[in-house]
This record gives C-alpha cells, structure tokens and sequence, in this order.
C-alpha cells in the first residue's frame, strides 16, 4: 500500500468486544479486513479490544503478558498482512507483578511494533446511576504520553478518560500532533452526556483531527458503552460516526493541511501565554475586596 505524504485514510473499527481475547481477535481481523479493503491506511480498535471483563478473577484468568497476548500477536500480523498502521486502541496485559497495563499498540506496515502507549488516567469514579468503577483497584497508570511520526503525520495517543483532561492534548499539540487518537469504552451515561463534545472541543482547542474507536453496545459481563465511534476534523466538524451499538468500520479522508489551516485561522496555540494565578481575593463585608 503507498502512502500520501499529506492525506490518507483513516479507519475507525467499532466493535462489542466479549470476555474471549480469541473471539475478539477473530472480530477485529474481520473488521480489519474490511477497513483495509476499503482503503485505510491508518486502523484503530477501540479501548479494552482483547476483552471487556468487569469480573476481577475472569480477567486474570485470560491474561497473557505482552508477548504471549493473542490480540498483540493477531495484530502484528495482521499489520503485515494487509501493509497498514494498524492501533489497537487498548487491551489489557498481565504486567506479572499483580498489576495490568490499559495498553495501546501501533504497529508498522512490516509487522513490526512501532510503540505502546498506557493509559495515563485512571476511570475512578460513582455515577449517579449506581454504577461504580475503580480501574485505579486492577490497573497501573501510565506516566508517559506518545506522539509518532507517521509518513502522513504526528499522531498522539490517548485511551478512553484521557479525553477528559485537555492538558495531554495541548502538550501533543504543542509538540506537533496533527492527529489525536481517542480509542474508548465510554459507559452510555458518560457517553450521552460528554463523549461528541469532548472529541469536538479537544479537536477544536488543538486545531487537529481526533480518531475515535469505540466500543458498542450490551456486553457478556453485563456493561453497556455508548458507541458513535467518532472521526472530528480540526474545525470541529464530524466526518463519519457510528450508531449506538453494533460493529462498524467508519472511513474518512485525512488532509493533514487542513490541520495548518485550522491553526492559521485560530491561532491559539501561538497566541497561548504563560501566566500566573493570584492569591483568591476574599469577599469583604462590602463586596469583592478592592
């Protein structure tokens, strides 16, 4: 596959991954597939690919570390096979020290890993609906953003709740990402509230393109993610977008020069100043303090 030094086409995999990594390898080979056959050169999966378990112990049971994961070896190959940047957006590795890694993967043309990506934040959170996550209680943070050059442009790496914190954005930006990946498993509360305008305003505030692989739908451990796999222009303007549930394979046209001229026409990042926060100022009895 030849790639174009400034557009390239852009797969986002939408998939309703089960508790079997074997299954799932077997989908998103399938849906792979198809996104390459349709042109992709750029492929991402969604967060949590290899297996969607909320069962502590049946996670563990199917966990293999990085070398031996079924997901990262399908993938590779798979790479290779069809000639793509193929990103498995994340799945869940055995770090063997009572710990899993959230990782992501890009993997070369060739087959070969180009680099691996942990999710930095960690879903620590109860939602008004009663549901209650403590991904902080299975998995280690990461403490380290990427950012890869790629023969059609910079792409930085994001996982699911890393969407919610704008600074990891911005400090890509500023080091020159044109792309932004967001593979998530948003619940469908979240999902409904936030998921689009998240994407639009980090596309938006960065002036760069946002990928966006989600998983979809009801799920064997009983969990439910909202979908709309998502592909955002710097502008803000939604390419391509997936329904609420079901697999898809979304495509879109990457011009990577729309990124400079987003970036001409609002300038924030070179108008961006450093500035310090004052003292808070007490209210007096008489109103603000002077």
């Amino acid at each position: 596959m030849t790639f174009r030094a400034a557009t390239f086409r852009a797969a986002a995999v939408q998939m309703c991954s089960g508790v079997d990594p074997a299954r799932n390898a077997e989908s998103m080979a399938r849906l792979v597939r198809k996104a390459a056959s349709e042109g992709a050169s750029y492929i991402q999966t969604p967060e949590m690919t290899g297996a969607i378990q909320r069962d502590r112990a049946g996670l563990r049971s199917v966990l293999r570390d990085e070398a031996n994961d079924i997901i990262v070896r399908e993938a590779a190959r798979l790479a290779g096979e069809l000639g793509v940047y193929l990103h498995v957006g994340s799945t869940p590795i055995d770090l063997q020290d009572g710990k899993v890694a959230n990782r992501g993967f890009l993997f070369g043309p060739d087959g070969a890993k180009i680099c691996d990506y942990d999710k930095i934040h960690m879903f620590d959170v109860d939602l008004d609906n009663g549901e209650s996550w403590r991904e902080s209680a299975v998995y280690r943070p990461g403490a380290t953003a990427r950012m890869v050059d790629l023969p059609f442009g910079k792409l930085g790496f994001s996982i699911c709740y890393d969407v919610r914190f704008p600074e990891l954005f911005r400090q890509q930006a500023v080091a020159g990402a044109e792309v932004m990946s967001v593979p998530a498993a948003f619940t469908r509360q979240t999902g409904e509230a936030h998921w689009e305008i998240l994407l639009r305003a980090r596309a938006i505030e960065n002036g760069l393109f946002v990928v966006a692989a989600a998983q979809a739908g009801q799920h064997e451990d009983g969990r439910e993610t909202f979908g709309h796999s998502m592909i955002v222009d710097p502008w803000g303007r939604v390419l391509a977008q997936a329904g609420p549930t079901g697999e898809a394979v979304l495509i879109a046209e990457i011009d990577v020069a729309a990124v400079h001229g987003a970036r001409v026409r609002i300038p924030n990042l070179k108008n961006a100043r450093d500035f310090m926060l004052d003292e808070v100022i007490p209210a007096g009895k008489g109103g603000v303090a002077a």
